[in-house]
Order: C-alpha cells, then sequence, then structure tokens
C-alpha cells in the first residue's frame, strides 16, 4: 500500500520546460511525485488505472488488463456502476442501489437457488384465511386486541419494497459512522484542502454499503417468512403479511402438514402485530437502542482504507469480503455495553411475549405446536445466513439470546397474575423485566409492581396546561 491514502498521490510539479513534460508524458502532463500528469489525485486511484495513463498499467492494471477482453457490455457496466458510485450524493447508504441490487438477488434467486415468484390468488386467500384465524385463537391468549388491519402474502421483491424505509432507519447511523470515518483517515494537514475528495470517498462509502445491504437485504428475504421475523416490525403498521414461497420451503423437511405450518407462522405473525400496534412506545423503545448501540460502533479505520485502495468496480464481491471481514467493533465501555444489554433483553422480551403466547393458542389446537415451536426458537436463536451478514456489515446481532427465559419468565406471569396483569406490564417500559429479572424469575413474578397508568395522566395533564374549571377551587 503507499504511503498516501488510498492510493492517492501528490500532485506533480509542473516540468520547467512544457515541451519536454510533453516529450515524457503524451498523454498530457508530467510525471509526479507518486502522481500522473493530468490526474489531480496521483497516478492511482482507487487502486486502478487508466490505459494510456501510465502509472499501474499492464498486468499491474486490473482495467488495462480486462479491456482486451471485456465486450463494450462489459465495460460500459462496469463505467456505469463507478459513476453511480461517485455521483451519488444522498445520505450514508445509497439505497437505489441498494434496492435495485436487492431486487436483482430475489429475481436470480442467486441466495437459495429458488427465483421469486409472483403471489397467486389461491396463495393469498390461504394466508388471509390463516391470518383470520390465528387472531381468533389469540383472543383468547392476550389482552391485546388484534393489531392486524389486512392480511397480505408477499413475494421477496414485495418483502424488499416494504421493508426498506426500516432496514434505512436501521442501518443508517452506522453508516454514518463510516462516512465520518473515510474523511478522518486522510491526514489532518489534507482535509482542510481535500473537501471534493472527501466528499468522493463518501459516495463511495455510500454505494459501497449500498451494494453491501441490498446483498444482504436480498438474501434475507429468502429466509424470513414474514415481516417480523427479526423481531422488529420492519413492514407497514397494521400489516399482517406472509411469503408463500419461504413459509413452503421452511416447512418443507418438518413433516407437518402444510397448512399447520402456515398456520402457526401466523399466529407469530398476528401476535407480533397486536404487541406492536397496542403498545406505542415499543417501537421507538427498540429502534432507540438499535441506535444508541449504533453511536457506540467504532470504525477499523485500517481495513477501510485497506478496502477502499483496493477497489475494482469490476469486482464487486471484493468490496463484500472486504466489508464482511469486520470493519466494525463495538467499544468496551460501560454505556456500549449497557446499550447492548438494553437492546438484547427488549428483543428478548418481545420474541419471548410472542413464544408463550402462541404457544398457549396453538397447544391444544396443533398437533405439531410444540415441534414448531422448538423450531423457531432454534432458528430465532442461532439466526440465518443473512441474519450474521448484517452482524458482520453493521456490527450487530438482532438475536434475543435469553429467547427461553423470556418465555419462561412470561408463561410464569401467565401463572400468577393471569392474561391481563401479564399483558398489563406493556403499559409503561419502566414495569418490565429487566436482564437481571431473567435471572430471577420468580422473583419478579411475585414482586409488586406500581401501575404507571394514572402517573401517565397525571403528567399528560401537567404538560397540557389542566387546571380545575372552579377557580376557588383552583386557588
Amino acid at each position: 500500500m503507499s504511503d498516501t491514502p488510498f492510493g492517492f498521490g501528490l500532485p506533480p510539479e509542473e516540468p520547467e520546460d512544457g515541451d519536454e513534460g510533453k516529450k515524457k508524458d503524451p498523454a498530457g502532463g508530467g510525471q509526479g511525485s507518486g502522481g500522473q500528469g493530468g490526474n489531480p489525485f496521483g497516478a492511482n486511484p482507487f487502486g486502478f488505472g487508466v490505459p494510456g495513463m501510465g502509472g499501474q498499467g499492464g498486468a499491474d492494471n486490473p482495467f488495462a488488463a480486462m479491456f482486451g477482453s471485456m465486450n463494450p457490455t462489459d465495460l460500459g457496466a462496469a463505467f456505469q456502476q463507478l459513476g453511480q458510485m461517485l455521483s451519488y450524493e444522498g445520505g450514508p447508504v445509497n439505497w437505489d442501489m441498494a434496492k435495485q441490487i436487492a431486487r436483482q438477488v430475489v429475481a436470480q434467486g442467486t441466495a437459495d437457488g429458488v427465483k421469486d415468484a409472483s403471489v397467486g390468488p389461491a396463495e393469498k386467500s390461504a394466508v388471509e384465511e390463516a391470518v383470520r384465524l390465528a387472531d381468533l385463537w389469540l383472543d383468547q391468549a392476550t389482552s391485546l386486541p388484534s393489531g392486524a388491519n389486512t392480511s397480505v402474502a408477499w413475494s421477496r421483491a414485495e418483502w424488499v419494497e416494504a421493508t426498506l424505509p426500516a432496514w434505512k432507519e436501521l442501518v443508517d447511523p452506522v453508516a454514518e459512522r463510516v462516512g465520518t470515518a473515510m474523511g478522518d483517515v486522510l491526514p489532518q494537514e489534507m482535509q482542510a484542502m481535500a473537501g471534493p475528495l472527501i466528499g468522493m470517498m463518501r459516495s463511495m462509502g455510500g454505494a459501497m454499503f449500498g451494494q453491501q445491504i441490498g446483498q444482504a437485504i436480498g438474501a434475507l428475504a429468502g429466509e424470513v417468512v414474514g415481516s417480523t421475523d427479526v423481531g422488529l416490525p420492519l413492514g407497514p403498521a397494521g400489516r399482517a403479511a406472509l411469503l408463500p414461497l419461504n413459509v413452503s420451503a421452511f416447512g418443507k423437511d418438518l413433516g407437518v402438514p402444510a397448512d399447520e405450518v402456515r398456520l402457526y407462522l401466523a399466529l407469530r405473525e398476528a401476535a407480533h402485530q397486536r404487541l406492536f400496534a397496542h403498545v406505542p412506545w415499543l417501537r421507538a423503545h427498540l429502534f432507540g437502542a438499535v441506535e444508541s448501540y449504533a453511536r457506540g460502533i467504532k470504525v477499523d479505520t485500517s481495513k477501510l482504507e485497506e478496502a477502499v485502495s483496493q477497489l475494482d468496480p469490476t469486482h464487486p464481491e471484493q468490496l463484500q469480503e472486504a466489508l464482511q471481514s469486520g470493519m466494525f467493533q463495538p467499544q468496551d465501555t460501560p454505556e456500549q455495553k449497557a446499550s447492548l444489554a438494553r437492546l438484547e433483553t427488549a428483543l428478548a422480551l418481545v420474541e419471548g411475549w410472542v413464544d408463550a403466547v402462541v404457544h398457549e393458542a396453538a397447544k391444544t389446537r396443533l398437533t405439531s405446536a410444540d415441534a414448531l415451536r422448538e423450531t423457531l426458537r432454534r432458528r430465532r436463536a442461532s439466526g440465518g445466513p443473512a441474519e450474521q451478514t448484517f452482524a458482520t456489515l453493521i456490527g450487530l446481532e438482532l438475536r434475543p439470546r435469553r429467547l427461553r427465559d423470556a418465555s419462561r419468565l412470561w408463561a410464569s406471569l401467565t401463572d400468577a397474575r393471569g392474561v391481563d396483569g401479564r399483558d398489563a406490564l406493556w403499559e409503561h417500559p419502566d414495569m418490565l423485566p429487566t436482564a437481571t429479572d431473567l435471572d430471577d424469575p420468580d422473583g419478579f413474578v411475585h414482586r409488586e409492581h406500581l401501575d404507571f397508568s394514572e402517573l401517565d395522566k397525571m403528567l399528560g395533564e401537567a404538560a397540557r396546561g389542566d387546571a380545575p374549571e372552579d377557580g376557588d377551587d383552583a386557588k
């Protein structure tokens, strides 16, 4: 790697004799220190050169080596990709590129070998019926009313489109740190005069993230069975969704009738929808925990510099390998540990409640309820390949490590306080169990808990400036 960041050289010095400079460099400029004439950023920006411009030509120049064998279509695509990378001026992630790549992944079936397909009328009807029946069964297992205004059967491409806004909210805080780091990698003395260069590098960072996030979302679209698989509300509010293609793949080797598999997964989707619809603070609580954790992530700038210096737009898989090598590391601070514990506990409580409620609704109605429950528990605890990709890519695992502990606690609460008493704990975040409570569920179950509803009402009235109507009473 060169001494200058990302392989950029210093601008060439003008030769004393302009004609002599032309003789040395027919491309239009003298050979300078680490740079090529006519190129203000040096001979080898981003680790590749352009034929006829000197620098790293011939065998050392991937573009020069490839031009002889690339047809015009491939060459045009390569330059188009490079143009997209350098011209992007949006946020920290090029989401247009992410969506395009995710759609390509699901269309080609590159994640699992199964190409996406439109959902037919029979599949739509089956999903609607499963969600309708699931909601009826859940009415007896939870005091929270239905949260699904509609039920939909999505193709993988439709899942990609519907969940992109949520992914943007999750990923942007981490990607923003990369954009900042790409400028910080430059020496301090260069940053003041390298404004356009920093902007260009950040554009590349947005494109790099867009490519890899698109690949991961496309792969995840081949694994998920609904809109809440990762424990977060990724789809539009009030819309219970299943992916028939993935539901079929999930149940393929389980030896369970397809309608039971569909109904059990519909129970989980509908239970999530109830929780997120009727616990208004929960979504912000979860996404806030993710953002808090993201603020404490640091970027390995040495890996970032290496990834950018070796950038070759004709080989995007190199970017994937670089980013998946793990350039994000959580800071080992008390604040970061607290953020991680808060996030993991929140995810475990959500998934544990859903697990307990769905089991209560299904155990006497579905002969395969226990087997499906265990399969989902293992799947959720380990995460699929795409979830692991996200963990490496943004430094965050969206897995409830204490799912079984949380499920046991919610079941114990049901036995001790009934359905209403259990679900009442969702009225306020301070009423929920903590990570310590998961260690001692019996202590939490039999502890007296405050009712925050009246306190919240009083605080709300105070904030609005409400006062008694009778003036004498007010005095």
